[in-house]
């Protein structure tokens, strides 16, 4: 099993929707029982609250369901039960860097963005304190992202 953490800052918008992305590709490329796929915040102001009704709204226009998710914060053991825990953003990035006190837990911490490889986008910005649009550039990345995602845990998961 491979254990996947999505991580922004307060887990209200973009890693629950990439996480809601990421669940229904693995489900839609037979993938889903081999990974598991959770969302964290690192410095969840919402602890225990649903997403933004912006980001559950964008969602559910692409078929995913938000409804269940409640943000969570991130926790130190986190880096010791994912394999790979990646940012939204450098800002992030480097937060999770931070928390990170054994070498074997660096190469976990990735951009996702990273993973859309034809982009030149290295991060997705927080759509909070924006309207409707921030939130539909977010899940436009997000989607793309994850595909790259899906076809590298495909190789992975093969080999």
């Amino acid at each position: 099993m491979v254990n996947i953490l999505l991580v922004c800052m307060g887990n209200v918008c973009r890693s629950p929707m990439a996480a809601g992305v990421l669940r229904r590709m693995l489900k839609e490329t037979g993938l889903a029982d081999k990974v598991r796929v959770e969302s964290a915040g690192t410095h969840t102001y919402h602890e225990g609250a649903p997403p933004d009704p912006r980001s559950q709204e964008t969602a559910a226009r692409r078929g995913i369901d938000l409804s269940v998710v409640r943000a969570r914060r991130l926790r130190i053991q986190d880096l010791d039960d994912f394999d790979y825990l990646l940012a939204m953003d450098r800002e992030n990035y480097e937060y999770l860097l931070a928390l990170c006190h054994q070498p074997e837990h660096w190469s976990k911490v990735q951009l996702l963005m990273d993973y859309a490889m034809d982009l030149p986008v290295r991060e997705v910005r927080d759509p909070y304190y924006g309207g409707v649009e921030g939130f539909e550039q977010a899940m436009d990345l997000l989607e793309e992202a994850s595909q790259g995602l899906v076809q590298y845990l495909r190789r992975q998961l093969s080999s």
